[in-house]
């Protein structure tokens, strides 16, 4: 609890990446509410290990598997009352702040993620559904949700920007958030109930890079290992304070518009040479979010001690990144390839999804 205390105190939140009926009916989730955790995010994967075997889900898996719909349908049956519930339960986190934290994120159909229309479409429709205001719907980084980001921001829906591995890939969700709020404020519409965020993923890009890294063998390679995520959010974060303290979003800040704030994701220390809270500690600063796995939360509430670290070795980042290209490992190559994997990895768990009440 101090731990998230000092966060908060710092700037940043901490939401949870997790979902699942345990959580919500065993009270731990109201419990984890209550020590300071302020948001949630969800996912396909996510979804998938909550409900395969569950007994929990077991009665409305067999009433949704009974209806006369299409699978995409019977599932959201399933989900959907425990996005509700969430959304429920972060309400009040939601109202304090006037609107900044308390979200719920739940993701588009990822065979959706080149289709901006049909993303656009869904995600106004699933938004009418859990009909909740403090619902993030989640949309990929692609072109097509980029481009559809940038409808749903003019619309006002509030969209949580996932599976950006790159410093372009979050530059380029920036400018398409501020152009979709310069299209709702000629419109002459609102601007202070929108929000946005966008998801950089960590582990998976040091897993990735170590593993080439290893390749190399050289001393100037293995001493990169570990390195190249956490200098991709600083320099994100750099980006960050550019654009949204800047000239780029002045008169948008003035007419009541929030910042799309910067999303840790992918925090879990996936190799058992790095710290438990190596995509924590380092990561510290204000209007950011940490959303994390159950285990990595557990270690930030045993042993976490917030310093503000974000600000730090703006400088070291980028040369590391100049190393690694240097060597031939390319940012925007390696954030490319992390989309697609990513992708491909939620793709395989809606399928799984589908399978449970097909």
């Amino acid at each position: 609890m101090d731990s998230l205390a000092a966060l908060n105190r710092l700037g940043q939140s901490i939401w949870l990446d997790n979902l699942s009926r345990d959580l919500l009916e065993s009270g731990r989730l109201a419990q984890l509410i209550g020590l300071g955790v302020s948001g949630l995010t969800s996912n396909p994967t996510i979804f998938a290990k909550a409900i395969a075997g569950n007994a929990r889900y077991a009665a409305d898996l067999a009433r949704a598997r009974g209806l006369e719909t299409s699978a995409q349908r019977r599932l959201e049956e399933i989900i959907l009352p425990d996005i509700r519930a969430a959304c429920d339960l972060f309400l009040p986190v939601f109202q304090r702040s006037g609107g900044n934290d308390g979200y719920v994120s739940l993701e588009v159909p990822p065979a959706l993620a080149d289709d901006a229309a049909a993303t656009v479409h869904e995600a106004q429709r699933l938004a009418g559904l859990v009909a909740r205001p403090n619902l993030l719907i989640k949309v990929p980084g692609t072109a097509a949700g980029i481009q559809s980001f940038e409808t749903l921001t003019a619309r006002g829906i509030n969209v949580n920007v996932t599976l950006l591995f790159s410093v372009r890939q979050v530059v380029r969700t920036f400018e398409a958030y501020i152009r979709g709020l310069k299209a709702r404020l000629a419109q002459g519409l609102p601007l202070g109930a929108g929000k946005a965020v966008a998801s950089l993923f960590l582990s998976r890009t040091d897993t990735l890079a170590d593993r080439w890294l290893e390749t190399q063998g050289s001393p100037a390679a293995l001493g990169l290992r570990g390195q190249l995520s956490l200098a991709t959010a600083k320099l994100a974060y750099e980006r960050y304070r550019e654009l949204f303290h800047g000239d780029a979003f002045r008169d948008l800040r003035n007419a009541g518009a929030r910042p799309q704030h910067l999303l840790w994701a992918s925090t879990g220390t996936k190799n058992p040479n790095y710290s438990d809270l190596h995509y924590v500690a380092p990561l510290v600063g204000a209007e950011t979010i940490n959303t994390l796995p159950d285990a990595t939360l557990a270690a930030l509430l045993d042993h976490g001690d917030p310093q503000a670290t974000l600000g730090l070795a703006h400088d070291a980042a980028r040369q590391a990144w100049l190393e690694a290209e240097k060597l031939g490992l390319l940012p925007d190559t390696v954030g490319e390839t992390l989309q697609q994997e990513g992708l491909a990895s939620f793709r395989d768990s809606y399928q799984q999804l589908l399978g449970l009440v097909a």
